[in-house]
């Protein structure tokens, strides 16, 4: 199925502002390196915040899903998919388009937690610590929430880390946190 105009129009964005950012991203940027012109633009766009919005919909959207099939690619088992997680960010780390995190970028370009960029950066943060908070469930771990909370610090910073070039190893030290805070949980 071919996708419509605006589908096309938010896949090519995404590109754009995850490779420049949100800020330094301008409509003639967007016009530019997508190909869609700004009468296109705000056809389907009232203006560049839906835009933005919609752009980190698709990238949550995608990147969960692409997370969470691949932990369980990784692992059959929950405590096993708790460790995975850090075997797919190195993957994801080691991709030459990787950037870092656009939701962490975006939280950074938006600081109020009452812009919907922020709060739209947020929501995808929650939604993967519930998801991590149901796998130590599973996994039958003591403190599922605060092993979750755990998890992601140790998530969030190994992508600071790998992002800004400070650590080539982050997922892999990561991961050997995780190892010992499951032996704590267990």
């Amino acid at each position: 199925m071919r996708p419509n105009k605006r589908d096309e129009l938010v896949r090519k964005a995404l590109d754009v502002f995850y490779r420049n950012g949100f800020h330094a991203t301008g409509m003639d940027m967007l016009v530019r390196e997508t190909g869609v012109s700004k009468t296109s633009m705000y056809k389907h766009f009232r203006n560049k915040d839906e835009l933005m919005l919609a752009v980190l919909r698709l990238r949550d959207e995608n990147f969960r899903n692409w997370l969470y099939r691949r932990i369980e690619e990784i692992s059959d088992t929950p405590q096993g998919q708790l460790l995975a997680l850090f075997d797919a960010m190195d993957e994801w780390f080691q991709l030459p388009a990787f950037r870092g995190c656009m939701f962490i970028k975006a939280s950074a370009e938006f600081q109020e937690s009452s812009h919907p960029i922020y709060a739209q950066a947020a929501e995808h943060k929650r939604m993967l610590y519930d998801y991590f908070t149901g796998v130590a469930k599973r996994a039958k771990m003591k403190d599922p929430e605060g092993l979750a909370r755990q998890l992601m610090v140790l998530k969030e910073g190994s992508i600071v880390l790998a992002m800004m070039g400070v650590n080539k190893n982050a997922a892999h030290d990561a991961k050997r946190a995780a190892a010992s805070l499951l032996d704590i949980h267990l």
